[in-house]
C-alpha cells in the first residue's frame, strides 16, 4: 500500500458508539479503510463513465448516418409498421417533398422548396393537405409543424416517424 495519510471525519455519535461497541480500538482504522476501499470499488470512475457517454454518442451518430443513408436507398422503414409514406401524395411534387423530408427528418417551409424547386407557399399548403389526409386515415399526422426549437431548427415541419 502507498503512504498513508490522516482523514478526519465527522459522523453521528449514534454511528461512532456503534463502531466503538463492534470494532476494537487498535482495528478501527483498518475498518474505515477497508470501508471506504469497498465503497470506492463499487461506485464508477468518472472517466469510465465519460467514455461510456462519449462511446453513447459515438453510437448515436452512426445510427443516425445509417438511418439517413437508409432513407436515401428509400428503403427506411418505420416502428409502427410498414406504411406507404406516399399514399398521401397527389402527385410528384408532393412525393419530393416527402421525400426530402424523409432524409433530413425535418425541414423548414423555405429549406424543402429551395431543395424541391417548388415555392415555398405551395410547400405550405402541399404539407398541411398532407397532415389532414393522413390524420383522417391514421388519426395522426404524417407530418407535423413544430414552431420552437428542435433540432436546430426553428419553426420546422417533422416526418412523424411512428406512423
Amino acid at each position: 500500500m502507498s503512504e498513508l495519510v490522516t482523514l478526519t471525519v465527522k459522523v453521528p455519535a449514534s454511528l461512532f458508539q456503534e463502531l466503538r461497541l463492534r470494532i476494537p480500538e487498535g482495528e478501527r482504522s483498518d475498518f474505515v479503510r477497508d470501508a471506504i476501499l469497498e465503497k470506492l470499488d463499487r461506485a464508477p470512475k468518472p472517466d469510465k463513465l465519460a467514455e461510456l457517454e462519449r462511446r453513447m454518442e459515438r453510437l448515436e451518430d452512426s445510427i443516425f448516418e445509417m438511418k439517413k443513408a437508409l432513407a436515401q436507398l428509400e428503403i427506411l422503414t418505420y416502428e409502427g409498421g410498414e406504411k406507404d409514406l406516399y399514399t398521401f401524395c397527389i402527385d410528384e411534387q408532393d412525393r419530393r417533398i416527402v421525400d426530402f423530408l424523409v432524409q433530413k427528418r425535418g425541414a423548414t417551409t423555405t429549406e424543402i422548396g429551395e431543395a424541391t424547386g417548388i415555392e415555398r407557399g405551395e410547400v405550405l399548403s402541399r404539407l398541411q393537405k398532407i397532415q389532414s389526409r393522413s390524420r383522417r386515415e391514421f388519426g395522426r399526422g404524417l407530418v407535423s409543424f413544430y414552431p420552437g426549437l428542435r433540432e436546430g431548427k426553428m419553426r420546422a415541419w417533422w416526418i412523424d416517424e411512428k406512423v
